[in-house]
């Protein structure tokens, strides 16, 4: 027993210089491993190496659309507008008469000693003078309404619509009106105090009014008898505006 454990002081005791000398083995290798790395100088080693920074990745956010103003256009003081067929309203179509083509009648009829003539195909028709009643507001040549089988005529003063001017109170008691004359299918009609005749009447025998003038509502002057030919169409917009012959 005491050899044994003599045997382990000794192998105790022998450790020690055993890994002593190890220990120099040790540290022999480590100076052989460190020596071929150079000395860093002393900043080189403090610097440590920092993590990186995660990169932050920015979504493109949408472009704002900013409204573009239109550039003004400013015509140039010469320039002058166009004019186009739309800016100047609607178009007029202004149709011939169909009378203006071969021979037509023509009805001639009296007041206040001036004769004057109506194409016979413009004529709405031939009434009794009877009895009208006056409407306030009314110009001085419109003589008043008159029913005829319930219809309602709008009766003008003849003499007082075409010669204003000569129609004194003597002149005015004087006219004696038997008829109405119709214009075309209007409610309009024109007062006369006798009905002369009817006449055919060729392209020649009237002297035209094409041109435009002061006095729409006249057609034209029948040569022969110098009396004045009715436009009905054009008499009949002047009656509905309220317009005399010297209001044009």
């Amino acid at each position: 027993m005491q050899n044994y454990l003599s045997e382990l002081l000794t192998d105790e005791s022998a450790k020690p210089a055993q890994k002593s000398e190890k220990e120099q083995q040790l540290e022999s290798l480590l100076k052989n491993v460190s020596a071929p790395q150079a000395e860093l100088p002393p900043r080189a080693l403090s610097r440590k190496r920092k993590p990186l920074a995660k990169a932050k990745v920015k979504t493109a956010e949408p472009e704002k659309v900013l409204p573009v103003a239109e550039p003004e256009v400013k015509p140039q003081p010469d320039e002058q507008p166009l004019r186009t067929r739309k800016s100047e309203g609607p178009l007029k179509v202004q149709t011939e008469a169909s009378y203006r083509k071969g021979s037509f009648q023509a009805l001639f009829f009296e007041v206040a000693g001036l004769v004057i003539a109506v194409p016979l195909i413009e004529l709405g028709g031939i009434h009794n003078m009877d009895k009208t009643n006056s409407l306030m507001g009314k110009p001085p040549w419109f003589k008043g309404v008159m029913i005829h089988r319930e219809e309602q005529i709008q009766v003008v003063d003849t003499a007082m619509w075409v010669m204003p001017e000569k129609c004194d109170q003597k002149l005015k008691e004087s006219l004696n009106y038997q008829y109405v004359v119709m214009l075309s299918n209007t409610h309009w009609g024109l007062m006369a105090e006798s009905l002369v005749d009817t006449v055919t009447l060729e392209q020649e025998d009237v002297k035209w009014l094409d041109a435009p003038s002061k006095r729409p509502w006249l057609a034209g002057l029948v040569k022969d008898r110098m009396c004045a030919l009715l436009d009905v169409v054009e008499l009949t917009k002047l009656l509905d505006q309220g317009m005399s012959i010297n209001q044009e």
